[in-house]
């Protein structure tokens, strides 16, 4: 282990930095994964998830593994061989669940949409008169775009409605109930304030009955899984791994502390980090990358000036003021930097630092 302990401020499109309770929940004493007071834990961390999925599903609970997991789960569980599944692509996450569903025997239909703009979906509507599933990604980290999902579950006729939420929940109102979401997925490392480790998840009633009953994937298998969520309001808890029980204290504290300080506001912190941060690239004389309307507060993409070295810029960032902050993806990978403000960084200091480092980092790497 080095001998020096790095703080670096996660100023990019995740991790974020933690929040402190979330990490003090780390070192509490470990509990056995089947012993009641871990199942009492698993129970309130379910309906914490509720609370930020804005759902009532009874399978709500966190996977044991990352929110690209939870975008296999989602797939895996429901999509059987020949279905066809439309998916809207406004960002390399659209692309993935492309690439996740063709692989468990979908018929893809895409929807593309230009990087940078919402989804569109009217155009989704019309890509196939009686799909099994449509998909779109709300809080797209690649482009910083946040797109209409209720417009999706308003048009998904009999379809299962899958969304990635994984930038978007715990900084912004997620609504599955009213906006139609059959199945969502998330990560813990964005605007929850959580290390990377679990993937919170929903599936609606009427999803899950429509579900693959021996999927390809045991480990994420549903049905198996059920027990998480329903074991201990059941009488017993369906042994099926050992659950990651210190970062499932730890995502129980983190969801604590956003529910103390309220939805509402935590909503409303992040509202306004993202409009200062916007505000003041602008105002250095930066190109925002998002259409305009459709801009995530949490996570803001800006073209690198001509003739600047994305790599340099970010590189001076690292090693003179411990800030992390990202670059874009595909073709966008050197003309494009991704900034986030989530979580506890969500605050007019952070906003403060990141633009008084970058106008030094431009300026001299």
């Amino acid at each position: 282990m080095s001998k020096t302990v790095l703080q670096r401020h996660l100023f990019g499109p995740g991790p974020c930095n933690p929040y402190p309770e979330a990490t003090a929940a780390l070192g509490l004493p470990l509990l056995g994964h089947l012993d009641p007071e871990f199942i009492a834990r698993m129970d309130r961390v379910g309906e914490g998830l509720r609370t930020l999925w804005g759902t009532k599903n009874v399978r709500t609970l966190p996977l044991s593994a990352t929110g690209s997991a939870g975008m296999e789960a989602a797939f895996v569980n429901t999509i059987n061989p020949g279905d066809v599944a439309v998916i809207a692509i406004n960002g390399l996450f659209g692309e993935r669940m492309c690439e996740v569903a063709s692989r468990v025997g979908a018929e893809v239909v895409r929807v593309e949409h230009d990087y940078g703009t919402p989804i569109d979906a009217q155009r989704v509507a019309d890509a196939h008169p009686n799909p099994a599933v449509i998909a779109g990604v709300h809080a797209e980290t690649s482009t910083g775009v946040v797109s209409d999902i209720a417009a999706l579950g308003a048009i998904k006729g009999d379809a299962l409605l899958f969304t990635d939420a994984v930038t978007s929940i715990g900084g912004m109102p997620v609504l599955a109930d009213e906006w139609g979401i059959d199945v969502g997925y998330a990560g813990t490392q964005k605007c929850i304030g959580v290390a990377p480790g679990l993937a919170p998840f929903t599936i609606s009633d009427r999803a899950f009955e429509r579900r693959v009953q021996k999927p390809q994937s045991w480990y994420l298998d549903l049905g198996l899984l059920g027990g998480y969520a329903t074991g201990a309001t059941g009488g017993g808890r369906t042994y099926h791994h050992t659950a990651p029980v210190a970062m499932v204290a730890s995502l129980e504290a983190g969801i604590d502390r956003i529910l103390a300080e309220g939805l509402e506001a935590v909503t409303a912190r992040h509202q306004e980090a993202g409009s200062l941060l916007q505000q003041g690239l602008q105002e250095m004389g930066l190109e925002l990358f998002a259409q305009e309307g459709s801009r995530l507060p949490q996570l803001t993409t800006v073209y690198v000036p001509e003739a600047v070295d994305s790599a340099k810029v970010r590189g001076y960032l690292l090693e003179r003021f411990n800030i992390e902050i990202g670059g874009g993806v595909g073709q966008y990978a050197s003309t494009v930097w991704r900034i986030g403000m989530m979580g506890p960084n969500a605050n007019p200091g952070s906003v403060a630092l990141l633009l008084a480092a970058l106008k030094e980092a431009i300026a001299k790497a």
